[in-house]
């Protein structure tokens, strides 16, 4: 079995997906369902988590509704307002709907690099537990310390790293504030992490799989072959790689694992993680 744990689908505009500049054209398209297919059919997928491009309650509405009626789609991990104050009638509303599986905000680009710190959204993160969500962390390699206090935090709840912290990968030097502090994340037990989005921190004008290479042996080593997932961020990978040679590149990474062990990686540690029904 093969479930991409992370991926996307809009129906473009340029209003709603502001943050899709002139240089990721290629983006500037609809992903929906007939596409995703496509995809499954061409990569040999059986499932995708799908997750959110927009920071508004009509996204998650919205990927649940294509979700209902799309059988490759597992799960969803959506959008809410987790720092407003009536966080807890949100998710009332919300809770318990069928694919519904975690929740994610774009810490990423909030300009305090310890947004994670905030008391009100703090609050809201403590609530997904009783819920049965999880949490999905989309941070670049900056923001770690803040993630890894969050964490802490944060112990009993289930969470996702996405793309493994997003390091910068630029001619051939590790990006110094991702590995150190990646690593310390990666010691909270309550953590499973996507290898995913890689290629598309790549800063060089090329990239190889031996590029790739050191990123997956230090996620590998620090996540083990039980916390760690495949996913591919398509179609943002799209800017740098196809999800076929994607899938191939991890394919020939992850083929020095057990059969078990790339059992897990490819799909059990995702149907876990977020207790997919698959």
């Amino acid at each position: 079995m093969l479930i991409d744990s992370h991926h996307h689908l809009w129906a473009y505009d340029p209003e709603e997906y502001g943050w899709i500049s002139d240089e990721m054209s290629v983006l500037r398209q609809d992903f929906l369902a007939a596409q995703l297919r496509e995809i499954a059919a061409k990569s040999g997928v059986d499932g995708f988590v799908s997750v959110q491009a927009r920071q508004l309650m009509q996204e998650t509405e919205d990927l649940l509704a294509i979700a209902t009626a799309e059988p490759l789609i597992h799960g969803v991990v959506g959008w809410i307002g987790l720092a407003d104050s009536d966080i807890e009638s949100q998710l009332e509303s919300i809770s318990g709907r069928p694919k519904l599986v975690g929740m994610r905000h774009v810490v990423q680009d909030e300009p305090d690099d310890r947004f994670l710190d905030g008391k009100e959204f703090n609050h809201g993160v403590s609530l997904l537990g009783q819920h049965n969500l999880v949490y999905d962390i989309l941070i670049f390699a900056k923001q770690l310390p803040a993630a890894i206090d969050f964490a802490d935090r944060h112990a009993s709840l289930p969470m996702v790293v996405d793309h493994i912290a997003k390091p910068t990968i630029s001619g051939g030097k590790m990006d110094p504030q991702w590995e150190p502090h990646f690593k310390e994340l990666a010691r909270r037990e309550n953590l499973t992490c996507k290898f995913s989005g890689v290629a598309t921190e790549v800063r060089d004008a090329e990239w190889n799989i031996e590029t790739i290479r050191p990123y997956w042996d230090i996620a590998l080593e620090a996540f083990g072959p039980q916390r760690l997932m495949f996913g591919s961020d398509w179609p943002v990978c799209l800017l740098r790689t196809g999800h076929k040679q994607w899938l191939d590149t991890v394919r020939e990474l992850a083929s020095e694992l057990s059969d078990d062990e790339q059992a897990a990686f490819f799909a059990g540690n995702a149907i876990k993680a977020y207790g997919l029904d698959a």
